[in-house]
Formats: structure tokens, sequence, C-alpha cells
């Protein structure tokens, strides 16, 4: 979600508010939270390409430590997503792959003007996917790195409080891995490193000639089990967010890091080896300077 600078305006009216204390949370770009969960660590059917649809709606109604009142907010958001597994190794045994991730965001929200719904920030991202480590009775570990990039290509207007893209490059590299408990459960995790370049355009209402958001450290994870052998996975998932340092304003420290933490039941339909569905829902707590609500997960996975 592109969401960015309805959290940037958001804190901009709430400055007076914070005498003595500027105030540039909510300035974060959209990153994985919650897109990914059961068997995460290695690609459904191994070499070749996949397509994946994600289609995801997120509403809060509740804006962490900003006083802000009656606020609405309701994001519906299309990944189209196109990934190449190869079968040959590059780098220390790992399988060499490429990522593409194309992001449709659409915004209702109040009490903030929208750029309407468009293009988001493209993501793209190398990998190395290794081979699972095997045991007497199947996988026992298996594993990926990515570097992802995401680029500043999404629809962007500085006048507006909501953009579909964040107008900055970003650097969100991540380990995934699925660990294999038994025959039939499983845990899943994706830690990512996030850091941020300058917006040299930020919106208007800060008189800012630059705004630079802090590094942030964010991670999804799941447990699921096996309930119908080949077809039918239940189980947890969930995903935090913690900013680890300050952000900037004209070169210059300011306070306010954003947290979330998010936890809630997910479903994975496998309807043959090539063809899978996820279901996920996340409801949210413990927000600190950014929105906090619910998110709803519908993904679609593909391997020609």
């Amino acid at each position: 979600m592109k969401m960015r600078h309805l959290f940037l305006a958001l804190a901009v009216a709430a400055l007076p508010l914070f005498a003595g204390s500027p105030v540039a949370a909510y300035d974060q770009p959209s990153v994985n939270l919650g897109f990914t969960s059961f068997l995460d660590g290695g690609p459904p059917a191994g070499p070749g390409f996949y397509a994946t649809e994600y289609l995801q709606y997120y509403t809060a109604d509740k804006l962490a430590d900003m006083p802000i009142p009656d606020p609405e907010l309701d994001v519906l958001v299309s990944l189209n997503q196109l990934l190449y597994q190869s079968d040959q190794p590059l780098l220390l045994g790992g399988k060499w792959g490429l990522d593409v991730i194309v992001p449709i965001v659409s915004f209702d929200s109040n009490p903030l003007p929208e750029n309407g719904a468009g293009l988001g920030d493209i993501v793209i991202g190398p990998y190395l996917q290794w081979d699972p480590v095997m045991g007497e009775k199947g996988p026992l570990f298996m594993q990926r790195v990515e570097f992802q990039f995401i680029l500043p290509t999404g629809r962007y207007d500085n006048d507006k409080a909501l953009n579909p893209g964040s107008n900055y490059f970003s650097f969100n590299p991540y380990w995934a891995a699925t660990l294999f408990l038994g025959p039939k459960l499983t845990a899943s995790w994706r830690l990512h490193y996030l850091w941020n370049a300058k917006n040299d355009d930020p919106f208007v209402g800060y008189g800012a000639d630059d705004l630079q958001a802090g590094q942030a450290v964010h991670g999804n994870f799941a447990m699921a089990y096996e309930v119908v052998p080949k077809m039918l996975r239940l189980g947890v998932n969930g995903y935090f967010f913690n900013q680890i340092s300050k952000s900037k304003i004209d070169g210059d420290k300011v306070s306010g890091k954003e947290k979330v933490f998010a936890i809630g039941p997910g479903a994975l339909l496998s309807l043959s080896q090539d063809t899978h569905i996820f279901f996920n829902a996340y409801f949210e707590s413990s927000a600190e300077q950014r929105p906090e609500g619910e998110r709803y997960l519908l993904r679609l996975v593909h391997h020609f």
C-alpha cells in the first residue's frame, strides 16, 4: 500500500499539538506486511515461471499518536507478480531467480484528499533460492535471500496527501525460510531490513526541501498444519514493523518512530502442485505513529 503521504500529511496537521517536539512519523513507504505467509521458504513446484495475483483490503479508523478526530482509511491493493526460478546454482549452491511486482492502489479516506487510483512503486528483486534440506520423511528446511529494490515509479503529486507512489527509492532485502517441524506442521518467516533514500519533493505541508524516512526492520511469520493431505493447511499468520532510526527533515533528526504488530488466521488451499490459493486475515495492535486496523488478503499462485 502506498499510504505514505497520507501518514505524512496527518503528521503535519498534528504538529501544532506537539509543541516543542517536531514529529515526522507516518512517513515510511509501503512494504510487505502480511502479503506472504505459509511455506514462504521456497517455491511450491520447483524451477520455472510463477505468476501471482494479490488482492488486499486494508481498513483503519485509528491513527496512533495523532489527534485526528474520527479518521477513516480504506485501501484496495492489487499486486501483480511475475517470478522466474532458475535451476542454475550461482553462489554457495543457491539458484538464481528474479522477482518483479507491479502494484495498483486505490484509496478512500477522510479527511485528506487523494491522488486517485493508479500505479504504485514497482518492486524488483534478484534472489538466491537453496534446494530443500531433506530428511528421511521429506523436507526439513528451505530458504531464500532476496535483494529487493522499491523503485519510485508510482503516481505522485506533492500537493496531494495520498499518492500511489512514494517518490523515493528504498532498499528492502530479506531472508525467508520454512522449517518443517513434522510431517504436517511448518513454521515460516520472512525478515526484512529497510533503508530509504531522500524524497526531494515532499508533501508541501511540510515546507521542507527533503525528507528521509528512518531505517526499519519488519517481517512476516506463520505456522500451518496440514489438515487435508496435499490440499488444505490451516494456521496462524502475523507481521511486525519496527523503525530503528529517526527520520530526517532537511537533514535534521526528528522524533517519532513507527511500530505495529499484527496476527490472525489463515489458510492455504492447493488445487494442484502448480496452483495455490492463500487466505489471510490480520488484526493490528500496539501501533505507534501509524494507522492501526485490519488487513485481509486473497492470493493466487500459479506455476507454468
